[in-house]
């Protein structure tokens, strides 16, 4: 196994721990979640909010601060097309702090074309993606780190 891919399983498995620890951060403030087991869905938690209705959440983990977090606009949709009543939650941590966006409810931005990996982890090479970029303020929980 080489360098590169070892590194790359690393840093998947990494993405698993955080996933799997937000989500056992937010049972315990009442929500009934389980993570996706790392199966490529266009979700990695699914359950229920602690009002009792059934959600998903798409998590990304970023390492550096913008101050617009960005939604790859084929994500969006995968998301959208499930169920109207299906809450749909964006959950982007960065190192200023940790924001969840109400997808159903968000009054979306114009789309932006933004070079982006052409995957998560698999190359490192960029194409031309339809994005939305999120104003930080319009997220419906923010947890700043001090």
């Amino acid at each position: 196994m080489s360098y590169t891919i070892t590194h790359l399983l690393s840093e998947i498995l990494q993405i698993h721990k955080l996933e799997k620890a937000i989500v056992s951060f937010l049972n315990f403030d009442g929500w009934a979640l389980e993570w996706s087991g790392g199966h490529y869905e266009h979700y990695d938690a699914r359950g229920l909010t602690p009002k009792g209705t059934d959600c998903v959440i798409e998590m990304k983990f970023r390492k550096q601060y913008y101050n617009d977090k960005l939604l790859e606009a084929y994500k969006y949709n995968k998301l959208m097309t499930m169920d109207a009543d299906i809450v749909k939650f964006y959950f982007i941590s960065d190192p200023k702090g940790n924001y969840m966006f109400w997808l159903n409810e968000l009054d979306l931005p114009p789309l932006k074309e933004m070079w982006c990996p052409n995957t998560s982890f698999w190359d490192t090479k960029k194409v031309l993606k339809p994005c939305y970029l999120l104003p930080e303020n319009e997220a419906v929980w923010i947890n700043y780190n001090d």
